[in-house]
């Protein structure tokens, strides 16, 4: 939504995907909880495991050939770790035989520019 959904498009365009797009170009996006916490707050840990069995079923469902986890509270419930995203970065990871890479949440780049980079 908003400015941090335009620059997921854009990022995304510059990989040759699209959130419309059919077939091998067509990106399909779940989030890790079904509904937004009060205030727009950060998830409570309790919060986050309510929804994981939504977000595993999802992800067994469309049978994704890459995960990319933008963002802290997405790799966390993804790969069970609480290091930080610079430390996780540029590695691949597995959730459930899937290849999981790791960059910073389009929101965040919105709000730390001199990031964009490292996500490029």
């Amino acid at each position: 939504m908003g400015a941090a959904g335009q620059l997921l498009d854009a990022m995304l365009r510059a990989c040759g995907r699209s959130r419309t797009a059919e077939g091998p170009q067509s990106v399909f996006i779940a989030n890790v909880l079904k509904c937004r916490p009060p205030a727009n707050r950060n998830p409570a840990p309790e919060e986050v495991a309510k929804c994981e069995p939504f977000l595993a079923r999802q992800v067994a469902l469309v049978k994704p050939r890459l995960i990319v986890a933008m963002g802290r509270f997405a790799v966390q419930a993804l790969l069970k770790t609480t290091e930080p995203l610079g430390r996780l970065r540029g590695q691949v990871h597995h959730y459930e035989g899937v290849p999981v890479i790791v960059t910073y949440h389009p929101a965040y780049l919105l709000r730390n520019p001199i990031d964009k980079a490292k996500a490029w």
